[in-house]
């Protein structure tokens, strides 16, 4: 008999999620896929606001992306109600996300789910960094930080949840 493991499901979530939520979802990816963990997670991304469903994640931030190996190819969706029964973990990107999240949210459960970006940070990026800050009106190194804050805090969300 073969015992089938659940999968963790973890959904990231910015403002129109063109930015930082789809390159956190390919951040995470990327760090599943290489720890041999692809069968244990399902990760996804979605926006509190609807600008930008059915777009790609947008060019600049695809571009650095690229430049680290990660290739953005999600389409832009919105945070349904349904997410909170779907995902275990939904992961705000800000504190505007998150009480947007907290609005959304169906239930205590649900709002048990979300959690901040910057929970998984190291204690002196927090220092710097209360949140994952939104590159789209940054220059390219707007992008890059965005990237290394998400990578720091991915890293430390999948060991926290494998």
């Amino acid at each position: 008999m073969t015992s089938q493991v659940s999968k963790k499901k973890i959904l990231f979530v910015c403002l129109g999620n063109i930015c930082r939520s789809p390159a956190a979802q390919g951040v995470m990816q990327q760090m599943v896929d290489e720890a041999g963990l692809t069968d244990c997670f399902e990760i996804d991304s979605a926006g509190t606001a609807g600008y930008h469903v059915g777009e790609l994640p947008d060019r600049r931030m695809r571009i650095a992306a690229r430049r680290r190996g990660i290739e953005l190819d999600h389409h832009c969706r919105r945070v349904t109600t349904d997410d909170f029964s779907r995902f275990d973990i939904i992961v705000a990107m800000d504190e505007s996300n998150y009480r947007n999240l907290r609005e959304l949210s169906p239930s205590d459960e649900g709002d048990r789910k979300i959690v901040r970006m910057a929970d998984f940070f190291n204690p002196d990026t927090r220092l710097r960094h209360s949140h994952v800050p939104d590159p789209y009106y940054e220059g390219a190194e707007g992008f890059e930080l965005v990237l290394d804050l998400l990578n720091e805090g991915c890293a430390n969300l999948l060991n926290a949840n494998s």
